[in-house]
């Protein structure tokens, strides 16, 4: 059997890069790699396991045999093992076997830059490589603008082992089925972006991707690397982004992962305080340690430059950013001043920011980010930490908490539903409402409503007219488009039988046209992030529970009015107080008969009249649906 030859990927600066903590490209050095050297065809192997006396690949090419293929240590005290074995190549399953100079510890692992891994629950690592071309390079030119801040920016979140599955064969959709009817099905629903949860390699099922074990690889469940590529490049098509959930917060302690890799604590923080995480039972990187800061960064870059991806939404950013989450008193240490701030994790999302946008500045990073953290969206050089843009937690609580009341209770609850607007120009804010909001009985979205089936429908409706007519970006998850009434069962699919009655087709078709109405009304994203953007009609009418408020968008003319009715009372000849003189037209109504509501108040009378209301010399009488939305604009 062909021995392992001295071979290296690896020049003097890209070592002194890693150990530096910026070099940003890694997956380009480290994994497996088929090459040829000296003529001969083959696969280059490189690790990172500086506690190892000995390293061997393992696999079916050497029947699982340590010694058969031992890599060599490299001279620079890098820590870096490499080598290349003749006659390897793609397909060939492998794993790395490490004895640790540390008490002759011995590990067998997954290469942590595998390219593909076997389908769980099978673990080893594929040498892979594929040649896909990509076709999105009209997508790839105009995404800056499609991306930008000032854009309309409506995401789909989906996980897509649940989205749908073949029902007759018990199985998953594959990458390639995705690409033909989720694709379409975003399209047809006019969200501009989709997004993933977890599609890294990952062991286990009920974790929902976010215990990684192979972050440079898509998952196999669905398929192959250049299948997911297909998918990317299918959505771009459509001119639809793509968006990856990234998880740089812990990772699972599974034999063959991250953890305790070369016999030490090589990734996670070695004090259990820094690198235990006891919510998930999850170990916690060392962000202090310059070659996880690069093993990271490079893998942001990595989904950015290898699989197009349009964006990344980081996950668990707050339990990244305090020494004391989700620890008790005695259970943490502060930082050296005297601060519960991991100054450590702090650093490394500055730099990862930093890294993604001078590399790729026509992305998105989202941060999932539950505190008042100052400034998370905000530029580094003003102090904030570079996220694009920070999920707005508070609007989702206080909003989901308001309308799980009967109506009749609204009325002292106004101030939960304008709170959000005191702080909504803080931090550049996506509007969630997200897979952890319909789980472990927290029920659907339409079934967290009071009422009957109509009143939790057109509570429903109302609540997306909110969402789509509120400042910042928004995000749904799967099957609230269309009034999904069980929780989310991740091993399961979603209740599509559901669209043959009228309620479910009336929720989707409203969604549809939120949508269109977000993309079409300038007013309406152009400054979803200024206070410019926004201006109170009348946030005080408690007693009747209703809101009215103008969207503002650079040309006055774009100018939106919105009026929310929160109860099941319809108001009739209701006033509220114009901006300006004028003749109004109706630009949406969520009671319209197509939403399944009652598509009886229609407001064809529009002009104004010169008289004083809500300190406002223009004012016009209107006829509010019950618990709807109507919006308007100057003809």
């Amino acid at each position: 059997m062909a021995q392992t030859k001295v071979h290296s990927l690896f020049t003097e600066f890209d070592i002194s890069l890693f150990q530096a903590g910026k070099h940003y490209r890694l997956y380009e050095k480290f994994g497996s790699h088929i090459i040829t050297v000296d003529g001969i065809e083959g696969t280059y192997f490189a690790v990172w396991a500086p506690s190892a006396k000995s390293v061997s690949v393992i696999g079916d090419f050497n029947f699982w045999l340590e010694g058969e293929h031992h890599l060599n240590v490299r001279w620079d005290g890098s820590g870096i093992w490499e080598g290349f074995i003749p006659n390897v190549g793609k397909g060939a399953i492998y794993k790395y076997k490490i004895r640790s100079a540390n008490n002759n510890i011995t590990t067998e692992k997954a290469d942590p830059f595998a390219r593909r891994c076997e389908h769980p629950p099978k673990t080893a690592s594929e040498v892979w490589e594929d040649d896909y071309s990509w076709k999105d390079k009209k997508w790839m030119k105009n995404r800056k603008k499609n991306n930008a801040l000032d854009a309309p920016f409506s995401v789909y979140e989906v996980h897509l082992g649940s989205w749908k599955k073949q029902i007759e064969e018990n199985r998953f959709l594959s990458y390639r089925e995705l690409a033909d009817e989720l694709v379409d099905y975003v399209s047809e629903m006019n969200f501009t972006h989709v997004e993933f949860m977890p599609i890294m390699e990952y062991p286990y099922d009920p974790s929902w991707g976010y215990q990684l074990t192979g972050y440079f690889a898509p998952t196999s469940r669905f398929g192959y690397p250049d299948e997911f590529k297909y998918l990317v490049d299918t959505f771009h098509e459509k001119n639809i982004g793509v968006l990856l959930d990234w998880v740089p917060s812990h990772f699972p302690s599974d034999d063959h992962g991250l953890g305790f890799f070369d016999g030490s604590h090589l990734y996670e923080h070695p004090d259990r305080r820094k690198g235990y995480h006891q919510d998930w039972k999850s170990l916690i990187f060392n962000y202090g340690r310059n070659e996880i800061k690069a093993f990271l960064i490079s893998n942001a870059i990595f989904w950015l430059d290898q699989y197009h991806a349009d964006g990344l939404r980081v996950d668990a950013v707050a339990s990244m950013l305090f020494l004391d989450y989700s620890r008790e008193e005695g259970e943490w240490e502060p930082n050296e001043f005297g601060g519960r701030e991991n100054l450590d994790a702090i650093n490394f999302i500055k730099e990862m920011n930093m890294a993604v946008y001078e590399a790729f500045p026509d992305v998105q990073t989202i941060a999932e980010e539950s505190t008042s953290f100052p400034k998370v969206s905000k530029p580094i050089y003003d102090g904030g930490l570079g996220f694009g843009m920070k999920w707005m937690m508070g609007w989702m609580h206080d909003t989901l908490d308001y309308f799980a009341k009967e109506p009749i209770y609204r009325k002292h609850h106004q101030n939960e539903l304008t709170f959000s607007l005191n702080y909504a120009f803080t931090e550049n804010f996506m509007l969630p409402l997200s897979h952890d909001e319909v789980v472990y009985g927290k029920k659907s979205i339409v079934n967290k409503m009071p009422g009957d089936e109509w009143q939790k429908f057109a509570n429903l409706r109302v609540l997306y007219s909110l969402m789509f007519t509120h400042p910042g970006t928004k995000l749904l998850f799967q099957g609230g488009e269309f009034g999904q009434t069980s929780e989310w069962n991740f091993n399961g699919s979603l209740d599509w039988h559901l669209l043959d009655y009228d309620v479910h087709k009336g929720a989707q078709n409203l969604v549809k046209d939120l949508n269109k109405l977000y993309q079409k009304e300038p007013a309406l994203h152009e400054k979803q992030f200024s206070h410019e953007g926004f201006e109170w009609i009348d946030h005080g009418d408690h007693e009747n529970s209703v809101m009215s408020y103008i969207r503002k968008g650079v040309n006055e003319k774009d100018n939106v009015i919105v009026i929310l009715n929160l109860t099941p009372v319809p108001r009739e000849n209701y006033r509220i107080g114009l901006p300006k003189t004028g003749t109004l037209k109706e630009v949406f109504n969520s009671d319209a008969k197509k939403y399944n509501g009652t598509g009886n108040y229609k407001n064809k009378k529009l002009t104004s009249d010169k008289k004083v209301w809500n300190n406002r010399e223009h004012s016009i009488e209107l006829d509010l649906p019950p618990l709807g939305m109507i919006a308007f604009k100057y003809k």
